[in-house]
């Protein structure tokens, strides 16, 4: 689905990004992870298409991609950021938007909204102005507005943070229960591993710019890294273990 290839982002005389190699596999859910400033979410953006990057080649369904993305190939992804970037509407016309912008038929706008309302349990909330509803309803209605337009890939950049832990749990498991179901090619950064241990099949960890692990979750915590590595998995594990002695 995508395929990065030596990228490289420098931005301000900095190198954010350097020397990027990645693919990205239909129906995969691939986890972005590392500390704060390790630039997980600027790969994310040369990913979808919001920067360019200074060197390298991107290529998206096999074809490299100029440095100025068509219309047309910026259409088949999806974003949901940290907070939900709403419009002052209801609940409905904000999952509409996308759709009615892409000309879609006023019924099929119809079926797709009810299926993603009931998916995400917000049914109820379709006439509330979005601006009324909680933080945990709001992310629901950015998902679904996401979800909607049915993307070929979806990215959700740091999406649990500004969540409470009860929401946030709630949240996370209907996504799982999602990706399982639609088989939607998914990249999610967090800088919560359990986000990425319940949520991905697979996980690059990002330091420094530079990606210095990759494989399945399971196996990052379970298999001895470089030093760097297993000092961010630690705390995870500390947490994971103490859990478990306590449940």
């Amino acid at each position: 689905m995508l395929r990065a290839q030596n990228l490289c982002w420098h931005k301000n005389e900095k190198a954010i990004l350097e020397h990027i190699n990645f693919e990205l596999h239909p129906g995969e859910c691939l986890g972005l992870v590392g500390p704060n400033g390790s630039g997980k979410s600027s790969l994310l953006k040369i990913l979808a298409f919001l920067e360019a990057p200074t060197s390298g080649e991107l290529c998206f369904q096999g074809q490299p991609l100029p440095k100025s993305v068509p219309l047309d190939i910026r259409r088949k992804i999806a974003i949901v950021f940290q907070d939900a970037l709403l419009l002052n509407t209801s609940v409905w016309e904000n999952i509409a938007v996308g759709l009615k912008i892409r000309s879609i038929p006023k019924r099929e706008i119809r079926e797709r909204i009810m299926y993603w309302l009931q998916q995400l349990g917000i049914a109820q909330l379709a006439k509330q102005p979005a601006r009324s509803l909680s933080g945990g309803e709001a992310q629901r209605v950015s998902l679904a507005r996401a979800l909607v337009l049915n993307p070929d890939v979806l990215f959700l950049d740091e999406p649990f943070s500004a969540l409470d832990a009860p929401t946030k749990e709630a949240l996370r498991t209907d996504l799982a229960d999602i990706f399982h179901s639609t088989q939607i090619t998914t990249v999610v950064v967090s800088h919560d591993f359990e986000d990425i241990e319940r949520l991905t099949q697979r996980a690059l960890i990002l330091m420094q710019g530079q990606i210095v692990a990759d494989a399945a979750p399971a196996t990052l915590l379970a298999t001895p890294q470089t030093p760097e590595v297993d000092q961010f998995l630690a705390h995870w594990r500390t947490t994971k273990r103490a859990s478990f002695i306590s449940g």
